[in-house]
Order: C-alpha cells, then sequence, then structure tokens
C-alpha cells in the first residue's frame, strides 16, 4: 500500500480503477483482433481461389510501416511491430500451414532471423546445411527458406552466393539481426564455470571477454551455438556462447549479456521464395551478371547503375565455377524491377555482359528497423 499523503500516492482503490481500465482495454483488442481475424480469413479464400501465395511479404512490410508510424503514445514502435509481426503470423495460420525452411538447429541466429520475418504460428523446419534449406523450398517440402547471406565483420556467405547462383528460387524479404553473444550456463555465476564452448565464430568473437573475465576456463569449439547451449544444459560447470534465445530454448541462465568484441557487428539474412515480392514504393533488387574479359569492362556494366541514379548497396565477386579464373558478380541495388529506371538500367547492364539474371526484389528494410 502506498505511504498515506505522498505526493502522487495511488491508493488501493484507484489501483483497482486502473485495472479495471486496462480489463476493458483487453476486452477491446480481443474483440477487434477477432474482427481483423475474419478479414483475414476471406482474403485467404481469395488468395486461395486464385493460386495466391500466402505469404505477402510487399503488403506485410507496409502494414509493419503503418502501424509503426500510427504509434505516438507510451507504447514503444519496436513493441508495435513485434506484436502485429505475430498477429499477421496468427492471421497467416487461419489461411494455411506455412512451411518454413532455416538453417538450423533450433535457437541459432537464423532460427531467430526466421522468427523475425514469419512469427511464431507457422511451421519452421531446421536443415543442416545452406543446400538442403534451398532443396526443401525447390521440391515444394517448404514454401519459404531462411538463410544468411552476409555478416558486418566478416562479410559474405558464399555458401549461400553460390546456391542463389544455380537455384531457380528468388529473394523475396531480408531481416537484419544484431550478433549479441552472452555467456549462458546453468550455474549461478561465472565463477563456477571451467569450460566454455561454442561455435569457433562465437568464441572469436567473445575472445576478448572470456580472457579477461574467465582466465582460467577452457575453451572447447563444437558444431554451433545451439549445441554448446545444449551440453551447458547438462554438464556441471559447463557454460556456451550464444543467443538470448538458445538460453530460452534450455533452460539457462544468462550470466554475461553483449560479451561480443565488436559492438555493431549484424547478420542479414534473406527469405527465399519461388517469386520476388511485389513493389512497395521502398524496395531492393540483387542480381548476378558475369562481364566479358577485357580492360575496364566492369566499371563500364556498373555505369548503367550511375547513369539512372541507382545506388548500388552491395557488390560481390565469386568464382563462376566453370571456367578457372572467371567469375560472376553479385550486386544489390535500391529500386524494383517494376520501375522504368530499373528496367533501363538492367538493359544497359545486359549490353555489356554476357550474363545477366535477376535473383530477386523484396520490400528493404533499414538494419537499425529490423
Amino acid at each position: 500500500m502506498e505511504v498515506a499523503g505522498r505526493k502522487g500516492a495511488i491508493d488501493e482503490a484507484e489501483m483497482a480503477e486502473l485495472r479495471a481500465g486496462i480489463d476493458a482495454v483487453d476486452a477491446e483488442i480481443v474483440r477487434l483482433l477477432d474482427r481483423r481475424a475474419s478479414f483475414a480469413r476471406r482474403i485467404g479464400e481469395f488468395k486461395q481461389q486464385r493460386g495466391m501465395a500466402v505469404y505477402a511479404p510487399a503488403r506485410e512490410r507496409v502494414v509493419l510501416d503503418r502501424v509503426t508510424a500510427l504509434g505516438e503514445g507510451a507504447f514503444p514502435k519496436r513493441g508495435l511491430e513485434a506484436v502485429f509481426r505475430e498477429i499477421i503470423s496468427s492471421s497467416v495460420s487461419l489461411e494455411t500451414s506455412l512451411k518454413v525452411a532455416y538453417l538450423g538447429p533450433e535457437a541459432t541466429f537464423t532460427h531467430e532471423a526466421a522468427l523475425r520475418s514469419f512469427g511464431t504460428s507457422i511451421e519452421l523446419q531446421p536443415q543442416t546445411t545452406v543446400a538442403e534449406v534451398f532443396a526443401r523450398v525447390e521440391r515444394g517440402e517448404a514454401e519459404h527458406g531462411v538463410v544468411p547471406v552476409e555478416n558486418s565483420m566478416e562479410g559474405a556467405v558464399t555458401h549461400t552466393l553460390d546456391e542463389l547462383m544455380n537455384s531457380p528460387l528468388k529473394v523475396c524479404g531480408e531481416v537484419y539481426l544484431p550478433v549479441s553473444q552472452n555467456l549462458i550456463s546453468a550455474e549461478e555465476s561465472p565463477d563456477k564455470v571451467s569450460l566454455v564452448c561454442s561455435h569457433p565464430m562465437a568464441l572469436a568473437q567473445a575472445a576478448s571477454w572470456l580472457r579477461r573475465e574467465l582466465p582460467g576456463a577452457r575453451l572447447e569449439e563444437v558444431e554451433s551455438t545451439a549445441e554448446a547451449a545444449r551440453r551447458a544444459s547438462v554438464q556441471p560447470g559447463v557454460a556456451a556462447v550464444g543467443s538470448a534465445l538458445a538460453a530460452e530454448a534450455h533452460g539457462l541462465k544468462v550470466l554475461a549479456r553483449n560479451i561480443q568484441e565488436a559492438r555493431t557487428n549484424t547478420t542479414r539474412f534473406i527469405v527465399l521464395g519461388r517469386s520476388w515480392a511485389a513493389r512497395t514504393g521502398k524496395d531492393k533488387t540483387s542480381v548476378v551478371f558475369s562481364v566479358k574479359d577485357r580492360p575496364g569492362v566492369l566499371k563500364e556494366a556498373l555505369s548503367a547503375f550511375a547513369s539512372e541514379g541507382i545506388n548500388l548497396t552491395r557488390i560481390e565477386s565469386r568464382p563462376s565455377r566453370k571456367r578457372a579464373w572467371t567469375y560472376v558478380f553479385f550486386a544489390d541495388f535500391k529500386g524494383h524491377p517494376d520501375e522504368e529506371k530499373v528496367r533501363r538500367a538492367l538493359e544497359g547492364l545486359e549490353e555489356h555482359c554476357p550474363y545477366v539474371s535477376l535473383i530477386g526484389a523484396y520490400p528493404e528494410v533499414p538494419p537499425e528497423a529490423s
């Protein structure tokens, strides 16, 4: 009970009134969610009649941006997006049982990226390799896939680029996930930890902190952060370096947060599908191309974008695997293939390149908004 007479104090009667107000709001929210679900179910019937895809990343991005912009009160904008991500996920589950393959195992960063992209009301299917994610979607055993494509510190994920080069699948979405490494364990404090295990990259990212804070602990590499968390849950004295999601999945305590050396370490993931996303007005396109073997040809090819005022956000080279010392280039740029200036740029690119393939178009997601 609040102390009587204290300025701003809330008595029990006022507390009961506030709680009654929350209960009334909750009842209204449930009523409106039921109404929204009826609209979603009708839209699902419309899509089914016309053979349309259930997952519509362009429409979802528009919805999330709109509801976030509507938030002008006390509820945080990031919280609004998280709430509506789950509302959309539940609505999709009313339309169909959506299956999404991802690079597993569970409780990894790719698992978290899949949850951020699709919510919890869909069927997530962990796969052991990037190639298996592609294969599962190509065979129709999953409607979509989620794989990492680049890291702000380590660069491109070459396995993903190699699969994109030869797959009929298209990139239809993206998500950025800050890499937050934590010391997680069943032990009560770091003092009781004698062994720290994790994926080699996670151990490397946390190496400085581990040397400084746990100089006596032995380090051991394992196949994944999820496997490290599993070991920490069953072996005394063992801690893992991994995500908060891994800690939650295995019932572990987070003994120390954000122990990675780089605070700006972020991984970008892509969503795979059978077609790219519709235009939203704020989009990105991904293309792969090869160039002829003569001086200055790459500069000439890229001038097709510069002449249209199109901003390239990324370019990577990879061996073509068709002939020794020949390469293909992966590029992301702002815009959508339905835009006239993008069409002109791609036509200009084809004038200089023997091979050009559009591998995706999707709503642009700023790294800080993921």
